[in-house]
């Protein structure tokens, strides 16, 4: 879907996403990136098979950040980490669910984001599943550190760029193993999750390792 930017929404995180060969320089260009422009580094991840990464940059305060800001905040990437400015997008991020997880004083090693646009007359079920059962159980899961949700504003492809899905659900995990224990797999297979994920639409999972 094309779609236009929203002039102004409140955001409580921003998230690059960029073309990256290997990980080497992303934990420093972060964290350059975050203190230029006076905010704080919550995740910076790097997934191998794609060769893609991803930032996750908090703002110290909920704000109304407009969409002429972006470009600007591109081009600031482009600056802190010059090795990583194909395909560039910044995109608004509206935190809606924070759990921390069962394994929250563990290191986290890897980064999971699950994106997805709810199927026409589905977003407000999908949603009350995602926040009152599924990401609740999941957090409780052994391994899983931090379960966030949050909503994409910039969602859609425009400028000629997919910046993702609306809803962007995101777990810090201790090992990709994690995903495949019984207690992951039990808090996937319940009836309320049989009914709603049939009416996910433009849904990508992606596997990361944390870098910083």
């Amino acid at each position: 879907m094309i779609r236009a930017l929203t002039t102004s929404c409140p955001t409580d995180f921003l998230l690059l996403r960029f073309s990256l060969a290997a990980p080497a320089s992303l934990a420093d260009a972060t964290r350059r990136f975050c203190h230029d422009n006076a905010m704080s580094l919550y995740r910076a991840a790097w997934a191998a098979q794609s060769q893609t990464a991803c930032v996750y940059a908090r703002l110290h305060a909920r704000a109304h950040v407009p969409a002429s800001a972006l470009p600007a905040l591109a081009d600031a990437w482009a600056t802190c980490c010059p090795s990583a400015t194909t395909g560039v997008t910044v995109s608004r991020l509206e935190l809606v669910l924070d759990k921390p997880g069962v394994s929250q004083q563990a290191t986290p090693a890897f980064h999971y984001m699950v994106e997805t646009d709810p199927e026409d007359g589905w977003r407000d079920e999908i949603f009350r599943w995602y926040d009152t059962e599924h990401m609740p159980g999941l957090a409780t899961v052994p391994g899983c550190i931090h379960a966030r949700r949050l909503l994409n504003h910039d969602h859609g492809l425009h400028d000629g760029l997919d910046h993702g899905a609306l809803s962007l659900a995101c777990y810090d995990l201790v090992s990709t193993e994690t995903l495949g224990s019984s207690p992951w797999l039990a808090v996937r297979g319940t009836a309320w999750s049989d009914i709603t994920r049939p009416h996910f639409t433009n849904t990508r999972r992606t596997m990361m390792q944390a870098v910083a």
